[in-house]
């Protein structure tokens, strides 16, 4: 059996989460350093606030503390491609990205550098590492399980990092950490993209990319039926602020970058019977085979659903038992097979129905 480490760096947000991690470790005898990121400017994300709790908890541990600056690799590994997604057509996931280049290997280098043997976070998810074999398992509690977001692009990088929480639910952390009279026990939780502005993510791409090209909204046909303020600022599936009326509702099927349009139509034309990903990360370092059944999910508040995978190189091509909505090109397809993470790979696009014509319902 591996043994624990003695002494571990802990990614402190300032929220209960990652605090209550740092003083469970804390509570095992382990030695816990605590590491703030400010990767952003304060009006944004690493607020003033956030950082000033997580030195609280800190303060309140007795454990040594330090705020890294880590903005260049923050930029060039989240924020930029965030920005270069949106601009090619895509919906990226920028925290997986985050986890993958900034916590799993900016973060944990420096952690090693000051004398720790791992690197800690919130996460709610397990990860064994064994005779060289790294597994990742969903958390305990359905509710929180972030697994998701955790597939890394070597599976080696997850040796050195613990999920203190992963055997948790939510409800029992917030009981620790009213016990362990952290000062941030009772502090609400954020959902939102941490680097985006208030006014959002069109508001963010207007500054990153320069103000949208105005262009055609059309059906599937061709038809116009109206005007779109720049095709970045959509989503594929979205419904609400097409500003387009024709008598049913419609959603954003197809961004067509190249043409700078949005085609919209009803909700059964989201419909996928499967899709195809590239880049596939596999936790035993090779596909379970050739082609093989699991279940996959498709972004992070999709269920999971029954499928057959085929690998042709880093690509795979994914069936799924039942069609699909919200198959969305820069998310990433994660592949289970109970609660253990088999890989992952991102998204290029979902695939047609057979025939040709309308998904069956």
């Amino acid at each position: 059996m591996e043994r624990a480490p003695r002494r571990v760096a802990v990614a402190m947000s300032g929220g209960v989460d990652s605090s209550t991690a740092a003083a469970l470790l804390l509570e095992q005898g382990v030695g816990v350093v605590g590491l703030t990121l400010k990767v952003w400017d304060s009006s944004r994300c690493c607020s003033v606030d956030d950082v000033e709790d997580a030195r609280r908890v800190a303060r309140h541990l007795g454990i040594p503390f330090y705020v890294l600056d880590a903005h260049e690799a923050f930029e060039h590994e989240v924020v930029g491609p965030f920005a270069r997604g949106y601009a090619e057509g895509g919906t990226p996931n920028p925290c997986i990205r985050c986890n993958r280049r900034v916590k799993f290997r900016w973060l944990l280098r420096r952690a090693l550098a000051l004398g720790c043997e791992a690197l800690a976070t919130g996460h709610y998810a397990r990860v064994e590492a064994r005779a060289g074999r790294v597994r990742l398992r969903k958390g305990v509690d359905p509710a929180k399980d972030q697994s998701y977001f955790l597939v890394p692009e070597d599976p080696a990088d997850l040796s050195r990092v613990r999920f203190p929480l992963g055997s948790l639910t939510k409800g029992q952390v917030r009981e620790a950490a009213e016990r362990l009279g952290l000062p941030v026990a009772r502090k609400g939780e954020s959902q939102d993209v941490c680097f985006l502005p208030e006014g959002g993510l069109e508001r963010f791409l207007a500054e990153r990319l320069g103000p949208g090209a105005p262009g055609e909204i059309v059906d599937r046909s061709g038809r116009l039926l109206g005007r779109h303020r720049g095709v970045a600022a959509y989503t594929v599936g979205q419904r609400r602020g097409l500003g387009v009326s024709v008598g049913e509702p419609v959603y954003v099927i197809e961004k067509d970058v190249a043409r700078n349009r949005l085609v919209v139509g009803p909700r059964q034309a989201l419909l996928a019977p499967g899709l195809v990903a590239r880049d596939a990360v596999w936790m035993e370092g090779r596909p379970p085979g050739e082609r093989f059944r699991c279940a996959v999910k498709i972004r992070s508040t999709a269920p999971e659903v029954p499928c057959e995978v085929r690998v042709e190189g880093g690509r795979v091509r994914v069936r799924f038992d039942s069609p699909r909505f919200g198959v969305a090109p820069g998310q990433m397809a994660v592949f289970y097979r109970g609660d253990e993470v088999l890989g992952g790979a991102w998204i290029e696009q979902g695939l047609g129905p057979p025939d040709g014509g309308e998904p069956a319902p």
